[in-house]
C-alpha cells in the first residue's frame, strides 16, 4: 500500500470563479493528483482540450484526461473496508456523487482533501465510511509504477556486486580449494590411524605429514589472499554505494530534513557500512561453506549413514532455534537503533550549539540528559546481547550434544567391527567442518535480524521521491519577472495556512520591500520562488512559466539568495564567497565583497581572501560573519 505523506498540491488558476460556475471538483481532484506525481497540470487547460462546454468532467473524461497527463487510473467500487488496501492517494466520491482526495489511511484516523472546502480535514474511520459512496479512482504515474518495483532492499546492492563479479567469482575458486583441504584432512588421519599405526609404515607417514604440511602452508596462503580480495573488493563497493547514496541524499526535498533530526539522518546513512559489510563479507562466505556442507553429507554418508543421520536430524533443531530466537531479538534491535539515533541527535545538538550551552551554563543538565539516554542505549544493547547470547549458547549446546551422540554410537559400530578407529576419527573431524557452517549460519540469521532493521532505516532516505524527476526541463533564461496566482500554502497538513490567496506581481527590474510582522510568510515568498516548497494550491510562475515544470538545480543557478541565517563552510573566504561558481575570477569575489562591505576587514585578515573561516565560520567574529 502506497499513502501520501505529503500536503498534496493543487495547480489551479480558478478561484475566481463566479458564483454561477460551479467548480468542478473531479478535474480539480485530477490536477491535484497529477501534481502529488510531480507531472504539472491546468484545469482550465484540460477543460480547453477535452471540450467540455462547462460540463463537469465524468468518470470517463476524467480517465482519458489522466491519459493524456501520463498517469495510469482505474475507477472500481471498492468496499469502505478495504480502503486501508487503496494505492493511495486517490479520488473517491461521497452518496452526493461530489468528488474528495483520500491521502492517507493511519490507525483510525483518515487524511481527506475536501474539494469543495479546498482544504485538508482529518477524519475518523467511521466518518470516512459514511462519507464515502463506494467509488474510487486509483492513480498511478509511470515513475511511481517504477518506483514501487525499484523499493530499497537487497536488490539495491546488486549491480555493484555483479561489477565485480570477477573478484568475487576469484573469492569462490580460493574458498573451494580451501573446502578441499578441509575434506582431503580427515582422509590422512584416517590413513594414519588405520594404516600407518597398524602395519608401522614409517614411510607412509612421511609422505602423509610432508603432505599435510605443504596443505597447511597453502591453505594459511589462499585464506589471507581471500581475505585481501575481499577488503579490496569491499573497498571499491563502499566507495560507489557510497557516492550513490549520497547523490540521492542531496536530491532530496527540503521537507525531508525539516521533519527529521540531523542525527537521526546521520546515523541511518551510516547504516550503508553495516548492510554491504554484511552483503559481501560474512553472508557471501557463510553461503559458499554452506553450498560445500552438502558434499561433506556425501562424505559422511559413505562413511556411515546412522551417523550421518544424527547430523542431518540437528539440523532442524538450529534452525528452530533461530526462529525462536529471531522475534524477541528483532524488537531488541529495533530499540536499540531508536535510542542510539537518539543520542547521536543529541550529540549533534549539543556540539553544534555548545556556545549556547555554554553561555547558558546548562552544562550539567546537558551531561545528565546524555547521562540518561546513554545509559538507556546500554541497556538496549545489553539487551540484544543477552537474547543473541542465548541464541548462540542454545546451538553451541546441540552442536556438544551431537559429538557426544556421534561419539557413543560410532564407538558401538567400532567395537562391532562395522567401522574402523580411523574411519570413526575422520567421520568426527567432517561432523565439524558440517556443524561449522550450520552454526555461523545461525549467527549469520541473527546477524540478517540486525540488517534488516538497517535496509529499513536506510530506506527510509532511498524510499524517499527525490526533488529532480527526470521529466523537470530547463526554461528560457529568467527575465526577471515573478508572479504569485492565487497562491496558498501551510508546512504540515494541521497546520493553519501560511500563505492565503497571495496575488503578486513584480516586473523585471523592480525591486520592492515586503514587511509583516514574525512568521507572516516573508521568508515562505521567496522559498516557493526557490522552488524549495511547492504551493497547495495556485502557481508560482517565473516570466510565466510555471515552477512545476522546471528543474529546480536549473532554476536555482539563475537566483542570487542572501538567506535569512547564511551558513559558512569549512573552507576559505573566496570559496565561500564562489561557492556556487568556483570558478569566479577573483577581481569578481572581490566586487561580490565590496558590495557586501566585507573586503576592508578581509584584506587585514593573515591570509586575505585564501583564510580558512572554520567550521560554521568561527574563524571570523560575529559582525564578519553577518
Amino acid at each position: 500500500m502506497q499513502q501520501g505523506n505529503a500536503v498534496l498540491t493543487l495547480v489551479d488558476g480558478h478561484d475566481d470563479e463566479s458564483p454561477s460556475s460551479a467548480p468542478d471538483l473531479g478535474l480539480h481532484g485530477l490536477v491535484l493528483l497529477a501534481q502529488f506525481h510531480g507531472i504539472a497540470a491546468d484545469a482550465a487547460q484540460l477543460a480547453h482540450e477535452f471540450g467540455r462546454n462547462g460540463e463537469s468532467f465524468d468518470e470517463t473524461a476524467l480517465l482519458l484526461a489522466a491519459r493524456k497527463l501520463g498517469l495510469k487510473a482505474k475507477v472500481s467500487a471498492l468496499p469502505a473496508a478495504r480502503l486501508p488496501m487503496a494505492n493511495l492517494p486517490a479520488m473517491a466520491w461521497d452518496a452526493e456523487g461530489r468528488a474528495f482526495l483520500l491521502a492517507r489511511i493511519q490507525g483510525e484516523q483518515a487524511l481527506i482533501h475536501d474539494l469543495s472546502q479546498r482544504r485538508p480535514r482529518q477524519l475518523a474511520l467511521a466518518e470516512l465510511e459514511q462519507r464515502y459512496g463506494g467509488r474510487l479512482m486509483q492513480v498511478a504515474s509511470r515513475a511511481s509504477v517504477l518506483g514501487q518495483l525499484a523499493r530499497f532492499d537487497f536488490t539495491w546492492f546488486i549491480p555493484a556486486i555483479i561489477k565485480y563479479r570477477r573478484m568475487l567469482l576469484e573469492v569462490f575458486v580460493v574458498s573451494l580449494f580451501i573446502q578441499l583441504f578441509a575434506l582431503v584432512t580427515p582422509l590422512f588421519f584416517q590413513v594414519v590411524m588405520d594404516k600407518v599405526l597398524v602395519h608401522n609404515g614409517l614411510t607412509t607417514l612421511d609422505v602423509i605429514a610432508i603432505g599435510l604440511v605443504c596443505m597447511a602452508v597453502f591453505e594459511v596462503v589462499l585464506t589471507g589472499l581471500r581475505t585481501y580480495v575481499f577488503a579490496h573488493t569491499s573497498s571499491k563497493i563502499d566507495v560507489e554505494l557510497g557516492a550513490r547514496l549520497f547523490r540521492h541524499v542531496l536530491a532530496l526535498p527540503l521537507a525531508y530534513f525539516e521533519s527529521r533530526r540531523v542525527g537521526d539522518t546521520i546515523a541511518r546513512v551510516r547504516e550503508l557500512e553495516n548492510i554491504r559489510s554484511f552483503l559481501t563479507g560474512q553472508a557471501l562466505t557463510s553461503v559458499l561453506d554452506l553450498l560445500f556442507t552438502v558434499v561433506f553429507l556425501a562424505v559422511m554418508f559413505w562413511y556411515s549413514g546412522w551417523l550421518t543421520l544424527i547430523v542431518v536430524i540437528s539440523l532442524p533443531v538450529y534452525a528452530l532455534i533461530s526462529a525462536a530466537v529471531t522475534p524477541v531479538l528483532r524488537k531488541r534491535l529495533q530499540d536499540k537503533f531508536a535510542r542510539g539515533a537518539d543520542n547521536q541527535s543529541f550529540l549533534v545538538e549539543t556540539v553544534s550549539g555548545i556556545g549556547t550551552v555554554k553561555a547558558m551554563a546548562v552544562d550539567p543538565r546537558a551531561t545528565r540528559t546524555w547521562d540518561n539516554q546513554l545509559a538507556g542505549y546500554v541497556s538496549a544493547g545489553f539487551g540484544v546481547t543477552r537474547v543473541a547470547t542465548l541464541g548462540q549458547q542454545s546451538v553451541q549446546l546441540v552442536q556438544k550434544l551431537v559429538g557426544v551422540a556421534i561419539l557413543f554410537f560410532g564407538a558401538r559400530l567400532v567395537i562391532e567391527g562395522k567401522l574402523s578407529l580411523g574411519q570413526l576419527i575422520a567421520f568426527n573431524m567432517l561432523s565439524g567442518q558440517v556443524a561449522a557452517p550450520i552454526i555461523r549460519l545461525a549467527q549469520l540469521w541473527q546477524d540478517f535480524q540486525q540488517v534488516g532493521i538497517s535496509v529499513e532505516r536506510l530506506g527510509d532516505i532511498l524510499n524517499t521521491r527525490t526533488e529532480l524527476p527526470g521529466s523537470r526541463m530547463a526554461l528560457p533564461p529568467i527575465q526577471g519577472r515573478v508572479s504569485f496566482e492565487q497562491v496558498h500554502f501551510r508546512y504540515r497538513p494541521e497546520a493553519p495556512e501560511v500563505l492565503a490567496g497571495v496575488e503578486l506581481d513584480v516586473k523585471p527590474g523592480e525591486v520592492i520591500g515586503i514587511v509583516g510582522r514574525s512568521g507572516s510568510g516573508k521568508s515562505t515568498l521567496t522559498k516557493l520562488v526557490q522552488r524549495l516548497y511547492t504551493p497547495e494550491r495556485g502557481r508560482v510562475l517565473i516570466d510565466g512559466h510555471d515552477l512545476a515544470l522546471a528543474d529546480p538545480a536549473w532554476l536555482r543557478r539563475q537566483l542570487g539568495v542572501v538567506l535569512q541565517e547564511n551558513f559558512l563552510f569549512n573552507r576559505s573566504i573566496r570559496e565561500n564567497i564562489a561557492l556556487s561558481d568556483p570558478g569566479m575570477p577573483l577581481e569578481r569575489v572581490i566586487h561580490a565583497a565590496r558590495l557586501a562591505g566585507a573586503h576592508e576587514f578581509i584584506v587585514e585578515l593573515p591570509e586575505g581572501y585564501d583564510t580558512p573561516v572554520g567550521e560554521h565560520g568561527t574563524g571570523l567574529s560575529g559582525g564578519q560573519r553577518q
